[in-house]
C-alpha cells in the first residue's frame, strides 16, 4: 500500500501564491491519505480568496477516466495560475500529463509501504521516495523518468531526446525541461534539489553537518 503526508503549510502556501484549483483523490482505499489535515488546509486556502474550485474524485492515475472527469470545470482550471494536487506522485504526474501547460502541484508526499497500490494503468511510475520532486520538474519523476534515476539535470548521454542506457525510452530529463519551457518555468532548474535523507542515527547527521 501506499501512505502520503501532506508537505509543510509554508510550502503548500508558496505554491498558492496565485489562483489555484485543487484535485483531491479519493481512490485508492489502501492509500493512507490525511484527509481532515488537507480538508482543513484547503479551507484556510478559501478563505483567503485563493482557490477557484475543487473537483474529489477517485483514481485520477486512470488517464482515461481524468480527461473525462476533467471536462466540467476545465473552465475553472482555466482561470487558475496553477493546479493543487492532494494524492500519491502517480496521481499528480497523471494529471500533469493531461494539463501539460498549466503548472501542476504536488501537496503530498509519498512513502512506500508493501503491497496493493491502487488500479493505475502505471503509465507512470512513483519512486516512493519520501520526498516528491515533482514540483520542481513540471510534474516529471526524474527518479523513475530517467534510467539513472538522475535529479539535477541530464547526463549529457541522450541522442536525438532518446536515452543512452535505453535507445528507446525518451530521455526524462528531456521531457522536464521541455515542459519547464512551455510553461515559461525554466528557472525553477536554478533549484538544486537535494536526495532526502532518510538516516536517523544522530552521530552520524551531526558528522555530516560539520562538514
Amino acid at each position: 500500500m501506499l501512505m502520503t503526508k501532506l508537505k509543510s503549510e509554508e510550502v503548500i502556501g508558496s505554491l498558492a501564491s496565485g489562483k489555484v484549483f485543487i484535485i483531491n483523490c479519493h481512490g485508492c482505499k489502501e492509500v493512507g491519505f490525511p484527509e481532515k489535515e488537507a480538508a482543513a488546509l484547503q479551507k484556510k486556502l478559501q478563505e483567503e480568496g485563493k482557490v477557484v474550485g475543487v473537483l474529489t474524485t477517485d483514481y485520477v492515475c486512470n488517464p482515461d477516466e481524468l480527461a473525462l472527469r476533467l471536462r466540467g470545470p476545465m473552465a475553472k482550471i482555466a482561470e487558475a495560475d496553477a493546479v493543487l494536487v492532494f494524492s500519491c506522485g502517480v496521481g499528480v504526474q497523471t494529471i500533469s500529463e493531461v494539463l501539460e501547460d498549466k503548472p501542476v502541484y504536488a501537496c503530498c508526499d509519498t512513502i512506500e509501504l508493501p503491497g496493493f497500490q491502487g488500479v493505475t494503468p502505471l503509465e507512470v511510475d512513483c519512486g516512493q521516495c519520501g520526498e516528491c520532486y515533482l514540483n520542481l520538474t513540471g510534474g516529471i519523476c526524474p527518479i523513475t523518468a530517467c534510467s539513472k534515476s538522475l535529479v539535477n539535470g541530464p547526463c549529457g548521454g541522450t541522442k536525438n531526446g532518446k536515452c543512452e542506457v535505453c535507445p528507446d525510452m525518451e530521455c526524462g530529463w528531456e521531457r522536464i525541461i521541455q515542459r519547464l519551457k512551455a510553461q515559461g518555468r525554466l528557472d525553477v532548474l536554478k533549484c538544486a534539489t537535494q536526495i532526502h535523507d532518510f538516516n536517523t542515527d544522530e552521530a552520524t547527521k551531526a558528522a555530516k553537518e560539520s562538514e
